[in-house]
């Protein structure tokens, strides 16, 4: 009898186990590693979109001029080196030779210079247009220098062009209006071979990738499974190489299996409940106040996201800027009690909670809150999202009262706190003195003077609660004992498979 494959409505499908194998399309070739991915991307584009699954993708498709190593300090990668003026005015990029796109072009500073253009271009909207704005221009003297000129210091701008969104794209496509929302092109480790939504994204080799020697895989075959448990039984069942992460629950069971083996480490996640400040409700700094002191933060941590440090602030607890405020906010029901009292806000008032039904934890986490929110009187109805709505209403939109995320850590403060204390995110927190101290961390040097804005800055953020912060979470990454040298990028918490074995 074939293996069946029986799909659902939006991102779920349900795999059939028969005779004990699971089937995936597109599995077992030689040097082929399957991956499983809770969701889909929302575009291929780098410069379109902010969703931390998207960039996690895009790592094994684009390059940046920069990177982070594993240490999560940034280095070379298309540039060979760089150099800044004493003033830090000018920022002079040398790149690497040698160096081809996925569709053969030669990658010089004009593709470079096309793409800084690119997404600082209002036509563009490129979400994060807002961390290159200070480049005033740019020019290529010679096909391997790039010359930055900026209005005025920009202390984080070596960590946007070493994130996802610094992605370098061939300037010929850019300026024929290529589509890289579906058919991106890099000069990255693997190319897009296929991408068929809810289903798998495959990845094959670039043959002329410029790290001599990389990838060591033939393809990449990332599978689209939304639920939790089927990724489970692909593992123990030698369909799915790798997993991003693996719950508490179902941890014994891959612990138990002597061909599956358990990464664990720290994330840079800052797992929230956010509020949309604009709700009249919630626009209450009592009410924020409140839902932060109805949940034990510790049992949410432990059972939703298999253990974590809880934080008090907008900030991953291994960061060397954060600063502990968690004192702020002790589990404590009955002064919840008194602040919703205070506020005039009881049972008769429903709130929305959006969870993207795609992560499990998060939607285990969320049904967590409805409880413990229940337990001071507040009535939360939640509403499950798919991923791409969550991203388009929710977080770009504000269509939301409150909701529940993972923010992904930055190579630089700014990359996490930027826009913060004004309308344009999504939490819709207003306040301007820490947009003001933001603003100006990003053109002081030096870590010490930047560490005191910021402090000022976070200390702001947890005493007005914009969100309900919940704690950074170890990460447990499953894969088959026949893998080796799987990389998960420091900070940023992408997958990299370019030095990823089988056996």
């Amino acid at each position: 009898m074939n293996n069946l494959i029986i799909r659902t409505t939006g991102l779920a499908f349900m795999v059939l186990i028969i005779g004990g194998l699971i089937a995936f399309p597109g599995v077992a070739a030689a040097k082929a590693l399957n991956f499983a991915l809770s969701g889909n991307p929302d575009t291929l584009d780098p410069h379109k979109t902010s969703g931390t699954l998207t960039f996690q993708t895009l790592k094994s498709i684009y390059d940046t001029l920069a990177e982070p190593d594993m240490s999560g300090r940034i280095v070379p990668a298309l540039a060979e080196r760089w150099e800044v003026s004493d003033d830090a005015l000018t920022w002079t990029f040398y790149l690497r030779k040698g160096v081809v796109f996925h569709n053969g072009d030669k990658l010089t500073s004009k593709d470079v210079k096309a793409t800084l253009e690119r997404l600082t271009d209002k036509a563009t909207a490129s979400p994060k247009a807002k961390e290159f704005a200070a480049i005033t221009a740019i020019e290529t003297p010679d096909d391997t220098t790039v010359v930055l000129k900026l209005k005025e210091p920009l202390s984080p701008l070596l960590a946007s062009l070493a994130s996802g969104w610094g992605a370098i794209l061939p300037k010929r496509l850019i300026d024929g209006g290529h589509d890289f929302a579906n058919q991106p092109v890099g000069t990255g480790p693997f190319r897009l071979k296929n991408w068929v939504r809810d289903s798998q994204i495959v990845l094959e080799k670039n043959k002329n990738y410029w790290m001599k020697g990389l990838p060591k895989l033939d393809q990449v075959i990332l599978h689209i499974i939304p639920e939790r448990a089927v990724q489970v039984q692909g593992l123990l069942a030698g369909q799915i190489d790798a997993a991003e992460f693996v719950d508490k629950d179902d941890l014994p069971l891959l612990q138990d299996s002597p061909d599956v083996k358990i990464n664990k480490s720290l994330t840079s996640l800052i797992l929230v409940m956010s509020m949309n400040c604009s709700h009249p409700v919630l626009k209450d700094v009592r009410v924020r106040q409140a839902i932060n002191h109805a949940i034990d933060k510790q049992q949410v941590l432990d059972v939703a996201y298999s253990e974590g440090r809880i934080i008090g602030t907008f900030m991953d607890y291994g960061n060397a800027y954060y600063k502990d405020f968690t004192h702020l906010y002790p589990f404590d029901p009955e002064k919840a009690k008194k602040l919703l009292a205070e506020a005039g806000v009881g049972k008769d008032t429903t709130l929305e909670l959006f969870l993207p039904q795609n992560y499990e934890l998060h939607v285990k986490a969320g049904e967590m809150y409805q409880a413990m929110l229940s337990q001071v009187g507040l009535n939360v109805k939640i509403k499950l999202v798919d991923w791409s709505t969550w991203i388009s209403d929710v977080y770009r939109g504000a269509k939301y009262d409150l909701t529940v995320i993972g923010h992904t850590g930055k190579l630089d403060p700014d990359g996490t706190l930027g826009g913060y204390g004004t309308e344009g995110r999504y939490v819709k927190w207003i306040n301007p003195r820490a947009a003001e101290l933001i603003d100006k961390a990003k053109t002081v040097s030096g870590f010490e003077n930047r560490k005191m804005l910021y402090d000022e800055v976070l200390e702001l953020m947890a005493k007005e609660g914009p969100f309900m912060y919940l704690g950074t979470s170890f990460r447990h990454v499953p894969v088959r004992k026949n893998v080796s040298d799987f990389r998960m990028t420091p900070i940023l918490d992408t997958f990299d498979f370019r030095w990823t074995t089988l056996k």
